[in-house]
């Protein structure tokens, strides 16, 4: 049996209005390159408008990343600083909202979370989670319901989620504007 070429048939549909997604993603300490391109590339999938890379968390160009980015790293908005409390401050100033993916006392339901655009989620190491300095600066912590008996995600499977649920809320409060 010939195999066909992918097609794509159909529009955008609901998302032909929307050019990009009020939001962010810091990465802090994340160490897998692996991990960082995967995050590269559902940037790109979902618009994201800026990647921060903080701390130990690899960047472009690097081998692991590029493999798993596919060139996304060449069309999103990227930049790295050793110190993510500079990028933390200055979404401050920017009036973003800032949502730790944690979870911990404080944390909301994902899918009860009612997110502020602009708005940027931070996931950290993929052990340590967002180091304390971080999370003390973010307004709203938010957790991924988990019903197996592992209470995590991949972070770069997590990040997919929170960024695909962003994009689905967005497009809600853009047809309410209508």
């Amino acid at each position: 049996m010939e195999r066909l070429p992918f097609l794509v048939t159909e529009s955008a549909g609901p998302y032909e209005t929307l050019t990009r997604l009020p939001a962010c993603v810091l990465l802090d300490n994340v160490r897998s390159l692996y991990n960082v391109g995967s995050f590269f590339r559902t940037a790109d999938a979902a618009g994201v408008e800026k990647l921060y890379l903080g701390g130990i968390t690899g960047h472009p160009p690097q081998k692991a990343l590029t493999k798993t980015a596919l060139g996304s790293e060449e069309r999103v908005a990227w930049e790295h600083a050793w110190d993510v409390i500079e990028f933390l401050d200055d979404l401050r100033r920017r009036d973003f909202e800032i949502a730790a993916i944690e979870t911990s006392v404080k944390s909301v339901d994902l899918f009860d979370w009612q997110p502020r655009f602009p708005v940027c989620v931070v996931f950290g190491h993929e052990v340590d989670g967002i180091r304390p300095e971080a999370l003390e600066r973010c307004d709203t912590h938010v957790r991924i319901p988990m019903l197996g008996v592992k209470h995590s995600l991949n972070v770069a499977t997590a990040g997919g989620v929170v960024i695909y649920e962003l994009l689905r809320k967005y497009r809600r409060l853009v047809e309410n504007m209508r």
